[in-house]
């Protein structure tokens, strides 16, 4: 597949997200494809669990919507620059527990994505948990704890 269609191919996996439409975000992965979410360690296999981390995303974040501000490819990868913006009004699962939900907004995150053939083979999602987390303001920031 060319570079170009694979990049298309990945931003209709955020196309598909945005418009909740799991179906179609099911089709467009490899039966043994890998979700990585660097940010937490936390690592789904499978069409099914990959689709069900993003409806957790979803969930916590009902009006999130992700705009794809850069995008490259090399052979059968792309990288994704993504906007991810959002308010965090339902509870978040996550590897520490649930986090309830806090009202604020957040922005973030790049996505790296390898084909195989014209399907997703792995997804690795880089964010700053950090981030995230002084964003819904569970940890505060450097300055703010002065």
């Amino acid at each position: 597949m060319a570079e170009q269609d694979l990049i298309a191919t990945a931003r209709e996996t955020i196309e598909a997200f945005n418009a909740s439409d799991w179906d179609r975000l099911r089709a467009l992965l490899n039966e043994d494809s890998v979700y990585n979410e660097l940010g937490t360690q936390r690592q789904f296999q499978g069409p099914d669990a990959f689709v069900e981390i993003m409806q957790g995303w979803r969930a916590a974040f009902p009006d999130v919507e992700g705009t794809v501000t850069n995008a490259i490819a090399s052979g059968n990868t792309v990288a994704l620059e993504i906007s991810w913006q959002g308010t965090h009004t339902g509870p978040l699962e996550s590897p520490g527990g649930t986090i309830p939900a806090s009202g604020k907004a957040l922005v973030m995150s790049t996505q790296v994505i390898v084909f195989e053939g014209n399907k997703v083979k792995e997804n690795r999602q880089y964010f700053d948990s950090l981030t995230l987390l002084q964003q819904m303001g569970v940890v505060l920031a450097a300055q703010e704890q002065a």
